[in-house]
């Protein structure tokens, strides 16, 4: 996976500077999300693995794409077909949303919670960490009853464990130690 790391970095960075400079970083999120999930395709993926030359597996590309995919984007699809690059299409995406959520100085929260949060209380700790952080803060919320009570929120390399699971499992360890 840093492999594909490393080779998508480059395209990635071009596509979001050229994106920045045209005033088109969302338009290129959405190209760039959807010939991602073009090359995760079964179909397209052996293709992709197969002898067609560049120019072929170009082609394939720009055709499913159709109106989705602009010029630019199919330019992109070419320089990365002829050098054989196409396999890194999802990391390139994925590299392109880690740099538009920089840009935008946005970053996403996964909040695990035992019951469903209300809208006031994912409220309050969209604020609590947008404040923390120093950027706008997306929730994605999501249940776990095995949490027993409380709340788990993962935004970056930050984790707040506030759950009476990890509470116990804290306990435990100290008691045991």
């Amino acid at each position: 996976m840093s492999e594909l790391t490393t080779v998508a970095r480059p395209y990635a960075k071009a596509a979001f500077d050229f994106a920045v400079e045209k005033q088109a970083v969302e338009h290129w999120a959405g190209m760039l999300a959807f010939l991602a999930e073009v090359a995760g395709n079964e179909t397209v993926a052996a293709m992709m693995t197969s002898q067609m030359n560049a120019e072929q597996l170009a082609d394939v590309f720009v055709k499913i794409g159709g109106e989705q995919v602009d010029e630019h984007g199919q330019n992109l699809i070419k320089v990365m077909a002829e050098n054989g690059r196409l396999v890194a299409l999802p990391a390139v995406a994925q590299q392109f949303m880690l740099m538009r959520d920089e840009w935008q100085q946005e970053i996403t929260a996964e909040v695990v919670s035992a019951t469903e949060l209300t809208a006031e209380q994912q409220n309050k700790i969209a604020a609590s960490l947008e404040q923390r952080l120093a950027r706008k803060v997306k929730l994605n919320c999501t249940i776990d009853t095995a949490l027993v009570a409380g709340v788990i929120i993962r935004a970056g390399d930050t984790v707040i464990d506030g759950s009476v699971r990890g509470k116990l499992d804290r306990l435990a360890d100290k008691l045991q130690s």
